[in-house]
């Protein structure tokens, strides 16, 4: 199974995913950003893009990987990752089901107020117009589609070992 923790950053995907991985038995974390980055170390590089999950190679190899994880260790996959792009989740949801994985969409959602005062103050990261530019996006998405094809979990003014607890329950009922 995967677990598959979706939403803009700043919502709460890298926080939360440890924290769910520990509350489900025989899970792992597996973030499909890593993909992305080996992706981008190619030299020389694949075309210029603003995004790394406009190349098609990203989204077969985040099925392929997960599949492959699965089949060798089995039990869940916590996988922290933003996907907005309709076209592109349905491209993922279709490749796992194909290899049969079932998966649990979450949608972490937290109103603008906050997802903008989370980056702009991110310790981690600092502020970055990166991830502000997804702010718009993010709410056309969950507008047509998104909460459409997910459980939507609102982070705002919760702790994420709550929010946590609320996704492993889900899963685990």
């Amino acid at each position: 199974m995967i677990v598959w923790l979706n939403g803009t950053h700043g919502a709460g995907k890298t926080t939360t995913s440890p924290l769910v991985q520990q509350l489900i038995p025989n899970s792992r974390v597996f973030d499909a950003e890593k993909v992305g980055e080996t992706l981008m170390d190619i030299r020389p590089g694949l075309p210029e893009t603003d995004n790394f999950q406009h190349w098609l190679p990203w989204r077969q190899l985040v099925v392929e990987t997960a599949h492959r994880i699965l089949d060798y260790t089995g039990g869940t996959l916590v996988m922290p990752m933003t996907v907005l792009v309709e076209q592109y989740w349905r491209e993922i949801s279709a490749g796992l089901s194909q290899y049969e994985i079932p998966v649990r969409h979450f949608v972490l959602h937290t109103d603008q107020t906050t997802l903008r005062e989370r980056i702009m103050n991110d310790t981690v990261l600092g502020p970055s117009g990166f991830r502000l530019d997804y702010l718009e996006p993010y709410a056309e998405a969950a507008r047509t589609w998104l909460h459409k094809e997910a459980e939507v979990v609102d982070t705002t003014g919760r702790e994420p070992t709550d929010v946590a607890r609320q996704i492993a329950d889900s899963v685990l009922s």
